[in-house]
């Protein structure tokens, strides 16, 4: 189930401690839709084409410096009732820059947010980027577990009560961190990276059947949980099926796509007996040291066709 994401602007002034002057706007109503954000000196200047007034837009010292310069205040008003639009989420100034009060009268006038930070400019923009990349990054829900396992995101997914929940409680006793059971929400936030992240309502709890919903963070403390982890490895579990060909060597990856990006999946085949846990941790182990640049497969795949050369080579001398 695909989500799409808004940020309110009381977020934004939350997050980098900002200072609101125009009060009388409810920053709540106010969304953020884009993880974009423009400085607009040349919009200021009079250049509109394909100005995204939709986006963020931070006022560092050269438009601070520009806009004061007009001193025409019909002109410099003008320019500000074009910039300003009642679509634009807010105007962020950098550097505890001050905005005049004709700025601040046309702003309320359309309802858009005046802020204040004293980061500098290029620091601000790149954090705010940074964060709303995060906040807006499209969004899915999806059943499965998703568990840190040294250091690695490991999601366990398969059918309602396969054991996913069970797996990941042996997983925390054995030293490993917990994000959400049941519903995760994983976020792209680039071409290469997913975030899961645990809905509020169910963040750090697990199912387990005949007893009910236990609070990990209560039972075993905060070393136990996360509340965003990477998801590097998909470890699907499955029914064991003796009619079913399971791969014994590992030499072809196997992918699951989530909005767009690959990751590495694993199936599974579960039996009376099989330990969960110390496979996922196996999985995570082996998935990191292919990272590193070894890959336990192909080394075996290389002393098998190294035998068999020294074989060949060896009855070629005998004849």
């Amino acid at each position: 189930m695909s989500m799409e994401t808004t940020v309110p602007v009381s977020a934004l002034i939350e997050k980098f401690k900002l200072r609101n002057i125009t009060p009388e706007i409810d920053v709540n109503k106010v969304k953020i839709t884009l993880p974009d954000i423009n400085r607009p000196a040349i919009q200021l200047a009079g250049y509109l084409e394909n100005y995204d007034d939709t986006r963020v837009q931070i006022i560092g010292y050269v438009e601070y410096s520009y806009i004061h310069s007009i001193e025409d205040e019909e002109e410099r008003k003008g320019r500000f009732d074009k910039v300003i639009t009642e679509r634009t989420p807010c105007f962020l100034f950098a550097r505890s820059l001050m905005p005049s009060d004709l700025f601040l009268e046309v702003a309320n006038h359309k309802g858009v947010p005046v802020l204040m930070s004293d980061m500098e400019t290029s620091a601000l923009m790149a954090e705010v980027i940074k964060w709303l990349n995060v906040k807006l990054a499209p969004c899915i829900s999806v059943h499965g577990v998703p568990v840190d396992v040294y250091g690695e995101g490991v999601l366990i997914t398969g059918e309602s009560g396969i054991g996913k929940s069970e797996a990941a409680l042996e997983l925390i006793k054995r030293g490993h961190r917990l994000v959400t059971d049941d519903v995760v929400e994983i976020r792209k936030v680039s071409n290469d990276t997913l975030i899961g992240s645990a809905p509020d309502i169910t963040k750090h709890m697990i199912e387990l059947r005949g007893i009910g919903i236990v609070d990990v963070k209560t039972l075993f403390g905060v070393s136990c949980v996360k509340d965003t982890q990477n998801i590097d490895l998909v470890i699907r579990l499955e029914e064991w099926d003796k009619d079913k060909d399971y791969d014994r060597i590992g030499l072809e990856e196997e992918y699951t796509e989530y909005l767009g990006n690959k990751v590495v999946c694993h199936n599974i085949p579960i039996r009376p007996g099989r330990n969960l846990a110390i496979i996922c941790e196996s999985a995570a182990v082996n998935y990191r040291q292919k990272k590193m640049g070894y890959n336990a497969a192909q080394e075996l795949y290389k002393r098998v066709q190294e035998s068999m050369k020294k074989h060949i080579e060896e009855a070629a001398e005998n004849e």
